[in-house]
């Protein structure tokens, strides 16, 4: 048990290390958005590597608690972190020279056609099995 909690202040310890004191003041803006939580933690780690510390919560609207990593994710920077974040996000191609990532409606449109046509086909089986 000691192990592990050592380890874990290590890790802590390593994680505020990098931190540039810079990029931690000013009010918490949206830099980007994450379909999920392990896209979120990809975006956070690329941006803690440039020394800029973020904060993760879930976007309003995407709160799926059945399924706890599931759901939008917003990153947030101070204000100070916002123009050296962009440049981190624009040279991952993360974002584009738009405002944040976030996905076409077009494709969300499409996604939730699909959905629509596979309940469909599984009801339509679902009546023919049946009769």
């Amino acid at each position: 048990m000691a192990d592990r909690l050592e380890s874990a202040r290590d890790e802590l310890r390593a994680r505020a290390e990098k931190i540039d004191p810079g990029y931690t003041e000013g009010q918490l803006r949206v830099v980007a958005s994450g379909r999920n939580q392990s896209e979120a933690e990809l975006i956070a780690n690329l941006l803690l590597e440039e020394g800029i510390p973020s904060v993760t919560r879930r976007s309003r609207g995407s709160d799926v608690p059945d399924m706890l990593a599931a759901g939008r994710r917003d990153l947030l920077v101070a204000e100070s972190a916002l123009p050296a974040a962009r440049d981190v996000l624009l040279e991952s191609e993360i974002i584009d020279d738009g405002d944040q990532y976030r996905p076409s409606p077009l494709k969300l449109f499409s996604g939730l056609l699909a959905a629509v046509a596979v309940v469909g086909a599984v009801i339509a089986v679902g009546l023919l099995i049946g009769a």
